[in-house]
């Protein structure tokens, strides 16, 4: 690995003075490898995710391993509109000439050498690659072993296409060790990498935040809220639900609790589990939501082959990401109570209030402490490529230097360039 990492910081001292054009022809090259290599990279897919299947992974791990030719467009296209985006290197933050004619400009410069750690998800070798080469930097990515065969294959059609346009491979290379040792050779290589980023589950994120030397982000757990307020638009709500739980449910900006407050629960619970049920959701519910689902809606209750399972909620299930179809309910008597449930077992990624009260949710957009809090919309948008970022290395769940969806100024740092006329300091 230290010859890897050498090999990257050469290249990124390359990259530190590309130009835009430089860069996004490296983009459009890269994409292109990826369609010329499309049928290796999906026959590598298929192997990594017949292991997969062999050794036990859970539903939500194969769902983030599997490619398609729809993912595969989708990973070519998000290069394209990072190609579009405004390259932040070298924009002035800000300037200032001090009374003794110093002037003083704050300038947008790479970091250098980004580590990227991360599990069964390849579509982050790509998103990476792009985003680290638009901001001039070098990315040293560490997948997981789910998805060995397939990172290789991305990474080998990235390289070719740094190749094509004139740029250093380098830029971009994938540890082949997926031991756990060579994550902490990466996360404490302070000489060499100048960030880490870690994206997977709890235990690799906390196992990087407690052994890291080198400065990391941290990419948070997503267990995150939809709460139904008295006022809400109870069709809406409902919309906005489903979506948030069912449209993607192994990703960390789907929705794990439902919070309803009381005074719409005997109108919004039987309708609205009664649908999450068909939809194969398993409910964990508090006992005031079980009193009212046996009465209004007893169907759901009953085991059978087409049913979810129900239980009642305990605390861990309000404190677990789920990943998976897998909900817990509770009834709540107000939006304060909300919102300390919320501040209890939230991890400060992406929470949504449901209401057509303007004051409410004033005080929900406030008193939240997330990455992204939403008013009537689903917590699924909190994602780099729906905030227009192209594409995003992370959400950031800290508040330290980044927070939420990490597009390319997030992959910035800056530097002071001063000009004088031969100043000195008295």
């Amino acid at each position: 690995m230290q010859d890897e990492l050498i090999r990257a910081r050469a290249a990124a001292r390359i990259a530190n003075s590309l130009q835009r054009t430089d860069k996004d022809r490296a983009l459009l090259a890269m994409g292109e490898h990826i369609h010329l290599a499309a049928g290796a990279i999906l026959e590598a897919n298929v192997r990594d995710l017949e292991r997969a299947r062999a050794t036990g992974e859970p539903t939500h791990r194969l769902d983030r391993l599997r490619l398609d030719e729809s993912r595969m467009k989708a990973m070519v296209e998000g290069l394209h509109q990072v190609m579009a985006l405004s390259d932040p290197v070298g924009e002035v933050m800000s300037a200032w000439t001090q009374p003794n004619g110093l002037h003083m400009e704050q300038i947008r410069v790479p970091f250098g050498v980004i580590g990227i750690i991360y599990e069964a998800r390849p579509n982050v070798t790509v998103d990476a690659a792009g985003l680290t080469v638009k901001t001039g930097n070098a990315v040293v990515l560490r997948g997981g072993k789910e998805a060995f065969e397939t990172n290789l294959a991305l990474t080998a059609a990235l390289r070719d296409g740094l190749e094509q346009a004139g740029l250093p491979p380098d830029l971009v290379i994938m540890l082949s060790d997926t031991d756990r040792r060579s994550v902490d050779a990466l996360i404490r290589a302070r000489t060499l990498v100048d960030l880490v980023i870690p994206r997977g589950g709890a235990s690799l994120i906390r196992h990087v935040v407690e052994h890291a030397t080198v400065p990391i982000i941290e990419t948070g757990v997503g267990n995150c809220h939809v709460y139904v307020d008295a006022q809400a638009n109870l069709e809406m709500a409902l919309d906005i639900l489903i979506n948030a739980k069912t449209q993607r449910p192994s990703v960390c900006n789907a929705a794990e609790t439902l919070l309803v407050h009381t005074s719409v629960a005997d109108a919004f619970l039987p309708k609205s589990l009664r649908q999450l049920a068909t939809l194969g959701v398993e409910l964990r519910l508090d006992e005031r939501s079980l009193s009212i689902v046996q009465h209004d809606a007893p169907d759901i209750v009953r085991a059978n082959s087409v049913s979810p399972m129900v239980t009642v909620a305990t605390a861990e299930d309000y404190a677990t990401e789920f990943l998976a179809l897998i909900l817990a309910v509770k009834i709540v008597e107000s939006l304060d109570e909300a919102i300390d449930h919320i501040g209890r077992y939230g991890t400060g990624h992406s929470e949504a209030i449901v209401t057509e009260d303007d004051q409410a949710a004033r005080e929900f957009l406030t008193r939240v402490d997330a990455a992204a809090v939403y008013h009537n919309a689903s917590t699924r948008f909190t994602d780099g490529f729906e905030f227009g970022f192209g594409a995003e290395i992370g959400i950031s769940t800290q508040k330290l230097h980044a927070r939420g969806p990490m597009g390319l100024r997030e992959l910035t740092s800056y530097k002071y360039l001063i000009r004088g006329a031969g100043q000195i300091r008295s």
